[in-house]
C-alpha cells in the first residue's frame, strides 16, 4: 500500500532546540512570526533519516511537477549536517548539534503539543529547548523571491523526556539543589556617613 502523503514524516526520538511552539516568533524584524522549532535527529537513527530522505525526494519531485522549467536540478535542502558548518554563515554548528542531522520546521498555525501519555501540555515552561520527543513534519517545495528549495512544515509535537536546557537558562536544581554552591549572607558595606562612636578621653579625670 502506497503512502498517501509521501512528504509526511513522524520521527523517532529527537532533541528540540530554539523551541517556539506556544508563541509565534520571528528572528528578523519585518518577518511574519511563526511557530517553530529546530530538530536534532541523532545520526544513529537510520530509520528516521531514511524517512526524511524519502520525503525530501518526494518534495523535490513535487517541485519539478509544480514549477517545471523554473525548478533547479539541485534545489536547496533544509537538512544540514550538525558536524559541518551553517550554510548561511559558514560558522560551525553549536555543540549540541554534533552527531545529529539538523533542520527547522515552521508553521503559521500552532502545533498540538502533547506529553508521553498523549495529554496536552498547557504550561509553556514544560516544553523547552533541550527536551526530547517526537515530531511530525511535512516537507514541501517552495519558489519565492528567487529562492527555490525544500522547506519543512511543523505539524505536531510530543515531549518524551526532559533534558539539559539549551542556552543560558538554568534549572532550579542547578541553582538550589544539593550540589549548588552555598553563598553566605551578604555583608553590609560600611556607611561612609556614619558618625564614629565616641572614644574614651584618656585625659579625663575619673568622677567628673
Amino acid at each position: 500500500m502506497s503512502n498517501p502523503n509521501p512528504t509526511h514524516v513522524v520521527t523517532g526520538k529527537v532533541r528540540f532546540s530554539y523551541a517556539h511552539v506556544f508563541q509565534p516568533y520571528s528572528q528578523n524584524q519585518g518577518q511574519e512570526p511563526k511557530y517553530s522549532t529546530t530538530i536534532l535527529v541523532p545520526k544513529t537513527d537510520a530509520q528516521t533519516k531514511a524517512l526524511i530522505d524519502a520525503a525530501v525526494q518526494a518534495a523535490i519531485q513535487a517541485g519539478a511537477n509544480k514549477f517545471g522549467a523554473q525548478w533547479p536540478p539541485q534545489p536547496n535542502i533544509c537538512i544540514h549536517d550538525g558536524d559541518g558548518v551553517r550554510p548561511n554563515t559558514g560558522a560551525p554548528f553549536s555543540e549540541e548539534c554534533k552527531g545529529h542531522w539538523v533542520f527547522t520546521a515552521k508553521s503559521k498555525d500552532q502545533p498540538k503539543v502533547v506529553d508521553a501519555s498523549m495529554q496536552p501540555i498547557i504550561n509553556p515552561g514544560d516544553f523547552y529547548s533541550g527536551c526530547y520527543g517526537r515530531v511530525s513534519v511535512d516537507f514541501y517545495p517552495y519558489n519565492s523571491n528567487g529562492r527555490k528549495g525544500i522547506g519543512c512544515g511543523l505539524q505536531n509535537v510530543q515531549k518524551l523526556e526532559d533534558g539539559q536546557p539549551l542556552g543560558n537558562r538554568t534549572t532550579a536544581e542547578d541553582d538550589f539543589g544539593e550540589t549548588a554552591p552555598v553563598v553566605g549572607q551578604p555583608q553590609m558595606a560600611p556607611n561612609p556617613y556614619a558618625v564614629p562612636a565616641a572614644q574614651p578621653n584618656p585625659y579625663a579625670v575619673p568622677g567628673q
